[in-house]
């Protein structure tokens, strides 16, 4: 597809807090791109993995900006960890100061008012996405709790979450860890219930995230009768969208490790190339 014009814009704001009133700059920095012409647009907000949007980042909101742009999407990418104090990402390093998924949730719902606002983007066609940090945030801003619904009046209309942490509670999906005879044991109750459709995208091989967790949540979301989709990739790692090449690195923060630390991430050319295409499907589906 021939690339159309883009028009590009970065707003930096002096202060954060978890709500914007509709209409106004979200408070906090963020990155706008629009196809060429007048709208209105459906629009994506997307959420940055745990590398940020600083010098040390994947690249993964940059990627997919010009893939949706190119399709006829608004697009507008939140910094949400420069100003809480972590320019460089939280991927690695001391833990402290901690960004929740559900800080990042508020991040997302005062994008969606921002891009409402604007009179070239259609306020009932914005979608949320994210990668790792970013996955699991969009499912902490879809969720079907109170905190949500007092966000924003109008929703958000679909979802991809892009190898989220889907083994930690989210709403009314439970999610409880502990030893028996001596063996760690992961047990899930309850059912994730989005408020839109939810797209998952995951790698079998992911050390990170697992993909285990987001089968059993896609599971019992369905059979509950909520509208979740799962594709897993057999060959593919952590940030399989991503143009770095799939190596371990042993200082990055990781639940899932019996230490606490490493993981495994890279891309993988045909799992982004089908994750293209999966997300243009849904997102026309659901929000064009």
């Amino acid at each position: 597809m021939a690339l159309r014009s883009l028009v590009s814009a970065v707003f930096v704001m002096p202060l954060l807090c978890p709500i914007a009133a509709a209409g106004e700059t979200p408070p906090f920095p963020f990155t706008l791109s629009k196809p060429a012409g007048d709208g209105p647009f459906p629009a994506v907000v997307i959420l940055h993995d745990c590398s940020g949007l600083g010098p040390r980042s994947s690249g993964m909101p940059w990627r997919w900006s010009s893939e949706l742009t190119q399709r006829g999407y608004v697009t507008l990418w939140p910094d949400s960890f420069t100003p809480r104090g972590r320019p460089k990402g939280v991927c690695a390093g001391a833990v402290p100061p901690r960004i929740t998924h559900e800080q990042r949730a508020g991040d997302a719902h005062a994008a969606l008012r921002y891009l409402a606002s604007l009179p070239f983007v259609n306020a009932r066609r914005i979608a949320v996405m994210g990668g790792s940090h970013g996955g699991s945030s969009t499912l902490a801003a879809i969720v079907d709790v109170p905190e949500n619904a007092e966000r924003t009046h109008a929703g958000f209309m679909a979802a991809i979450a892009l190898y989220p942490a889907c083994g930690r509670s989210y709403g009314a999906w439970s999610v409880q860890r502990g030893k028996e005879h001596g063996k760690l044991i992961t047990g899930y109750a309850g059912a994730f219930k989005p408020v839109a459709p939810l797209l998952i995208l995951i790698g079998a091989l992911d050390d990170w995230t697992p993909a285990e967790p987001c089968r059993k949540l896609a599971e019992a979301a369905r059979a509950a009768g909520y509208p979740v989709e799962i594709k897993v990739y057999p060959d593919a790692h952590h940030s399989f969208d991503s143009i770095l090449p799939v190596r371990y690195v042993a200082e990055r923060i990781n639940a899932n490790s019996a230490t606490g630390r490493g993981a495994t991430a890279g891309g993988n050319a045909e799992a982004w190339a089908d994750a293209v295409e999966q997300v243009a499907r849904f997102l026309a589906r659901h929000a064009k």
